[in-house]
């Protein structure tokens, strides 16, 4: 009689057979439930991404008494992150990615890796948490636009009015807090966040078919090549308070990993043009934790302009949001 061969026990391998979302099962858009909890998992990324900008100028330091180098904290944070996702991905049994999907991999990695980050500390060496706040709060538009012409994704007409809206008390906000002045910072701050939108919109589309853990993480170990060599090189000569250590560690651990599982599995469950505006509330929950963070006064108009936002994003969403499959359908 034939007898099954026996396992033996081993180290986990990465796997290349295709799995899809949690549990095997791929994530699909639609249904109440699924745009409720897509929303809540949004909703917590943005709380954890809502430190990154105060926990960076803790990092960087201002100009005038600077901390851990810019290069260093974008290169490092990236790094440290590229190993725990190495752990997390071996632990998980994760499968490796296939020829064709490197290049969205690739353009998430460039997004969100390298981008955002070098692009925010380097305007944080210029301008405090609360300017990068309210500036970087047009982010929200600039997935949505992105996630609308690369996924096909069709909004309704209010969807698009509230996104407008929204953005535009954002910069309304940056006007009466600048005192209509744009600086320098300015422009790293855009080039932020046009890096963002696109890397965001990349780890969206793989998440549709991947585990959100699996898209982040893969992204940081396809990363480790360059982001390792360059953390060693650029590496501070100069010591730096425990407070900048302190915000480089929650940059590495929080805003470059752990924040981006909750962030791509609420857009691949809610659906990248809806969850994105969940980003609008960002700015606002940065400029509330740079108070105790960093000891930055909080203005009243800072609260009534959050309170304005929130209320935008409540009714946007209510608004309709197809997808290109429900369209083929209603067609």
């Amino acid at each position: 009689m034939n007898e099954s061969p026996k396992k033996t026990p081993g180290r986990p391998k990465f796997s290349d057979a295709p799995s899809g979302g949690r549990d095997g099962q791929s994530p699909t858009l639609g249904g109440a439930e699924n745009q409720t909890r897509g929303l809540w998992l949004g909703a917590l990324g943005v709380l954890i991404f809502a430190l990154t900008l105060p926990m960076t100028r803790l990092a960087v330091g201002p100009l005038e008494a600077p901390q851990l180098p810019p290069l260093f904290v974008t290169a490092g944070r990236a790094a440290g992150a590229g190993l725990l996702s190495l752990a997390y991905l071996w632990l998980t049994h994760a499968r490796r990615p296939q020829r064709a999907e490197w290049p969205l991999f690739g353009i998430s990695a460039l997004g969100t890796v390298l981008g955002f980050p070098l692009f925010l500390a380097l305007a944080l060496r210029e301008v405090p948490s609360m300017h990068a706040a309210v500036v970087t709060g047009i982010l929200p538009l600039g997935t949505a636009a992105v996630a609308a012409w690369a996924l096909g994704q069709r909004a309704s007409l209010g969807f698009w009015a509230c996104a407008v809206l929204g953005c535009g008390l954002v910069l309304a906000f940056a006007l009466h807090e600048g005192g209509g002045q744009m600086v320098r910072a300015d422009g790293w701050l855009l080039l932020a966040i046009l890096s963002a939108s696109i890397g965001y919109v990349a780890g969206a589309k793989l998440s549709a078919t991947w585990p959100a853990e699996h898209v982040i993480c893969w992204v940081l170990v396809l990363s480790l090549p360059l982001t390792l060599p360059a953390a060693l090189w650029t590496w501070p000569s100069a010591p730096a308070s425990a407070a900048a250590w302190g915000g480089f560690a929650y940059v590495t651990v929080f805003s470059m990993w752990l924040g981006f599982f909750a962030w791509y599995r609420g857009l691949a469950l809610g659906g990248t043009l809806r969850v994105s505006q969940v980003q609008l509330i960002q700015p606002f929950a940065a400029l509330l934790l740079a108070v105790p963070v960093l000891g930055e006064p909080l203005q009243a108009s800072t609260v009534a302009f959050s309170l304005a936002i929130i209320g935008v994003v409540l009714v946007g969403k209510r608004m309709p949001v197809g997808t290109p499959s429900t369209s083929r359908n209603a067609s």
